[in-house]
């Protein structure tokens, strides 16, 4: 059985990564950094959105800035049929 990351890169989702910028709650002045990284699709980017729509609503670190990089792992050229099968002593 293959993964479900494995599944969801064949119907075109990629690895994003997410770099958050956001501002301390007891400290405003002060910028603290998270990592984010999932599946998702280019060029909207809805599990990155939904994720954006959790912190604005239930965290108390407000958003300074977002950087995103995404990358589609598997790409249709690189997906060969296989016909048969082949085994080694």
């Amino acid at each position: 059985m293959a993964s479900k990351e494995f599944l969801k890169q064949l119907h075109g989702y990629g690895l994003t990564t997410a770099h958050i910028l956001y501002r301390r709650p007891d400290h405003p002045w002060l910028l603290q950094s998270y990592l984010w990284q999932e599946y998702d699709l280019h060029p909207h980017f809805p599990e990155l959105n939904k994720f954006l729509g959790f912190w604005r609503e239930k965290l108390e670190g407000p958003l300074h800035s977002v950087t995103v990089a995404h990358s589609r792992l598997i790409k249709p050229a690189e997906i060969k049929a296989v016909d048969g099968m082949f085994t080694l002593n």
